[in-house]
């Protein structure tokens, strides 16, 4: 996020400001690692470089929250596995003790979704009145279901697009990836494009005009993806896609330069949402 869509971020910190929580950031906190690529191939180490985050966090007496799915599922997984299995928690701070670092299971993930909708009163408002809005969850939100155990909020950004009197689009592939996950857009670009195409299609399809997601790799698959797509003569007008943080900005009355949309490769048209 703070190096490709620093847009996401700057939205991600007024709008939180506005909540009134404080965000800090973790000193010396590595990627999560990702869950896809570098847990289905080494877990052990996947689960110790999680859990040396988690150890960060814990020193500084912080809950982590965070905008990206990816970064999401690993951090909650294995924070989960280390929390219900004391032997591997044990083994995991084998490692920990030797540069220093112990954890005790005393952190919570959040992702920035189930923060927003514990404040969703503050959203109401009627700045996107009949827009039409696609949302996209992404697969790592939402599954394994039983370790998220989100519930009900597994249709949070139905109910968020809602407060704005914006209208969320039914479309065919609401539950089909972005195409970007799992090292496929890294390894195989055509395909990942694939998904893309398909999905942003379906989404037109029924009439969207926007795209939302709780995602910043899947919002750079839409937003990259569908530029490249554009170039290679395969599709036409493209939708333009904000993180849910960045909604949550306009929501909130924030114009879309101070949310960084400028930012993004498909600029969202300021017309569209009325004097911002």
């Amino acid at each position: 996020m703070p190096l490709r869509y620093p847009g996401v971020e700057l939205a991600t910190r007024i709008v939180f400001e506005r909540l009134g929580i404080r965000l800090e950031d973790i000193e010396g906190a590595s990627c999560c690692p990702a869950p896809g690529v570098i847990g289905s191939f080494d877990l052990k180490s996947w689960l110790v470089a999680s859990c040396r985050n988690l150890a960060l966090a814990e020193k500084m007496n912080l809950d982590i929250v965070t905008c990206c799915n990816g970064c999401y599922a690993t951090l909650q997984e294995a924070n989960h596995i280390v929390k219900s299995n004391v032997r591997m928690l044990e083994k995991v701070n084998g490692y920990l003790n030797r540069i220093g670092l112990s954890y005790n299971g005393g952190v919570d993930v959040y992702h920035v979704v189930e923060v927003l909708e514990d404040y969703s009163d503050m959203f109401i408002s009627d700045r996107l009145d009949g827009l039409k809005i696609a949302p996209h969850y992404g697969c790592h939100y939402l599954r394994p279901s039983k370790i998220r155990g989100h519930g009900k909020k597994a249709w949070f950004l139905h109910r968020f697009i809602s407060l704005s009197k914006a209208k969320p689009v039914e479309y065919d592939e609401l539950w089909m990836c972005c195409g970007a996950g799992g090292g496929v857009r890294s390894a195989y670009k055509d395909l990942s494009l694939k998904y893309t195409l398909r999905k942003v299609e379906s989404m037109k399809k029924a009439g969207a005009e926007l795209i939302v997601t709780p995602c910043v790799f899947c919002h750079l698959q839409f937003d990259i993806g569908q530029y490249e797509l554009m170039e290679a003569g395969l599709l036409g007008d493209p939708l333009p896609v904000l993180h849910v943080t960045q909604l949550a900005g306009l929501m909130l009355g924030f114009g879309t330069e101070k949310i960084g949309v400028g930012l993004n490769k498909i600029v969202f048209e300021a017309g569209k949402i009325g004097n911002t």
